[in-house]
């Protein structure tokens, strides 16, 4: 699929109206296939450790470039591009999933979530807790998804206490030894931040913020980690964490640095990635082709690597042969929801909706967070003389980005043209009545 933005706003909009506070315009999530596999990967030990299903918590990307990292439900954790671009080991990203899961585990979510008396409501429209970057955006309209004016429920949802901190640390450093990652990472992690407590809030990163450090909690987290002695470095683990780092990269920094830097980057597979995006997006398609080649003789078997090419032919709008590359992909890993979603595109693209339709609905039951996916669906469905599925598909779209008076209207739409009670017909109704609670501000 491609490396693109997406303005995942889903239930923390909601969320949002229920407690009163208004949406602004913000960033969102990255959404990339191979990024999440590698996040993933990293995360599996972490989370069995945790007692988690590795298949039950996504980790997903947030498009900002501060430091940060949240969970605001308890199947998906959330962390800034801001905090991989600085982390210098992939014990770091794991020491960051082992304190954000222990969030979830020492049920600090489920006690906030109790207190809310709409929580309901927002789960009730099937979008669930798929905000991002909430915690950047408080009290700022301009970054973020901001959500309003820094209120109290606002600030009880998302501040941790010190007890709960303490909490987290405790459990975070237990899963790392449990999972053979050596806990000193949670120490190396939260030295990033030192001295920013002297800041004042608006130029400290939203993770001091959000969670708290002071003397006292570094004091207690030097005793945790003596406890625990060595944990080892994973090569496949290193190895997913300089791909997806390498790849982040490659799409945000400028194309003349990354090919200054790839050619001595350690890990050699993610050096040839990288100077292939670089020249990707210097619309040398060709020479990143070639590159590409030399990778895949490497890892012929790779479905990330198709799923890349797929992204470069179908933006050089060679759609027959992204769609043949996707497909690749799809059977190397056919379960990936965001690889099935960049097969959709590719095959609306050669004139096949009908395929195209099958194949995105595939990817939404998988994973309802892609609003582009959902843009393309809604397309198959026209191209498909469905107009009711496609507005009801385009409402529960503009309900994900947090644009409710436009949800509103589509899904109006779609209730006069799909049979009343049915399935289609129940989910635009409930994205109606939140786009009519969220006019009212309730």
């Amino acid at each position: 699929m491609t490396f693109h933005r997406l303005f995942p706003r889903a239930s923390i909009l909601l969320l949002a109206f229920w407690l009163g506070i208004g949406p602004a315009l913000g960033q969102g999530l990255l959404r990339d296939a191979e990024i999440e596999h590698g996040l993933a990967q990293l995360a599996a030990p972490i989370l069995r450790a945790a007692g988690l299903a590795p298949d039950r918590v996504k980790i997903l990307l947030v498009d900002d470039q501060s430091l940060n990292a949240f969970v605001i439900s308890n199947d998906a954790i959330y962390i800034h591009s801001g905090l991989i671009a600085r982390a210098q080991s992939a014990a770091m990203i794991q020491a960051v999933i082992a304190h954000e899961a222990a969030h979830i585990v020492n049920g600090h979510i489920s006690r906030r979530m109790t207190n809310l008396d709409h929580a309901r409501n927002a789960a009730g429209l099937g979008l669930a807790l798929a905000a991002a970057a909430a915690v950047a955006g408080q009290g700022d309209a301009a970054r973020g998804i901001a959500l309003g004016t820094g209120s109290a429920a606002q600030r009880s949802f998302f501040s941790h206490t010190r007890a709960e901190e303490s909490s987290a640390d405790q459990s975070g450093i237990r899963f790392m030894a449990s999972a053979g990652v050596a806990p000193a990472a949670m120490r190396d992690l939260l030295a990033i931040f030192s001295g920013q407590e002297l800041l004042s809030a608006g130029r400290q990163d939203p993770y001091l913020r959000s969670h708290p450090l002071s003397r006292d909690r570094m004091r207690a987290i030097d005793g945790f980690v003596a406890q625990y002695k060595g944990g080892e470095v994973l090569p496949q683990t290193e190895y997913w964490f300089a791909r997806l780092r390498g790849k982040l990269s490659a799409f945000t920094r400028s194309p003349k640095w990354t090919l200054a830097q790839a050619p001595s980057d350690p890990v050699g597979d993610a050096g040839l990635m990288r100077q292939a995006i670089a020249r990707h997006r210097l619309a040398q398609t060709p020479a990143a082709l070639a590159l590409l080649d030399q990778l895949q003789g490497q890892r012929p078997e790779d479905a990330f690597l198709y799923d890349l090419r797929g992204q470069m032919l179908i933006e050089a709008r060679d759609f027959n042969a992204a769609a043949r590359a996707y497909q690749q992909a799809a059977r190397l890993a056919p379960g990936n929801a965001l690889i099935l979603a960049g097969l959709g595109r590719a095959q609306l693209a050669t004139g096949a909706p009908a395929e195209a339709r099958a194949t995105l609905e595939r990817s939404r039951d998988q994973d309802f967070r892609n609003s582009a996916m959902m843009r393309d669906l809604a397309l198959a469905y026209a191209r498909t003389q469905k107009p009711g599925l496609a507005g009801m598909i385009t409402a529960e779209r503009f309900a994900l980005m947090g644009r409710m008076k436009d949800a509103g209207l589509h899904a109006r739409r779609a209730l006069g043209q799909l049979p009343e009670g049915s399935a289609p017909w129940q989910r635009a109704q409930d994205v109606l009545i939140a786009s009519e609670r969220a006019a009212n501000g309730r």
